[in-house]
């Protein structure tokens, strides 16, 4: 994924190799996104996505291993943790 000390957005002046995944939502649909952040907190890892096309909201999912070591997005439905995650980007994006 990215570097957990840098967030990579539109002003972003360096080069680097953007990650896109296709997420399916509800209806069936995929879309595409990429990953502009990973960022770490109280233990957990979250991706910070932005829709591929630039057009609608970011994007904020926990990330998950499995047995195999293998890296899975799943939504956060906690409010506490959602809160949280974003207190903390918010102020990982004013840096």
């Amino acid at each position: 994924m990215t570097d957990h000390n840098h967030v990579h957005g539109p002003d972003c002046d360096h080069d680097h190799e953007q990650e896109v995944i296709v997420l399916t939502d509800d209806e069936g649909n995929d879309h595409e996104f990429v990953i502009v952040d990973v960022m770490e907190l109280e233990g957990s890892n979250y991706a910070i996505l932005v829709p591929n096309n630039q057009e609608g909201d970011a994007v904020i999912l926990r990330v998950e291993s499995d047995e195999n070591g293998e890296e899975y997005l799943i939504d956060i439905e906690d409010d506490a943790e959602w809160n949280r995650v974003v207190k903390a980007y918010e102020n990982l994006a004013a840096e």
